[in-house]
């Protein structure tokens, strides 16, 4: 029966690891959901109105 306890004891801890890793992944990725930045802000022209200033 020694050998049954250690099982469920090595299964249970197992659990508890997945379950640290699940939770642990989850925070990464909210963090980089939260920390994305939108495709449309990185490729968006800026005009610079120096330049425009310029070639009046």
């Amino acid at each position: 029966m020694g050998h049954q306890d250690d099982k469920s004891a090595q299964s249970r801890g197992e659990r508890v690891d997945a379950a640290e890793r699940e939770a642990a992944r989850q925070r990464l990725l909210a963090q980089a959901e939260a920390e994305r930045v939108p495709v449309e802000e990185t490729t968006r022209a800026v005009p610079d109105r120096r330049w425009r200033r310029d070639q009046r």
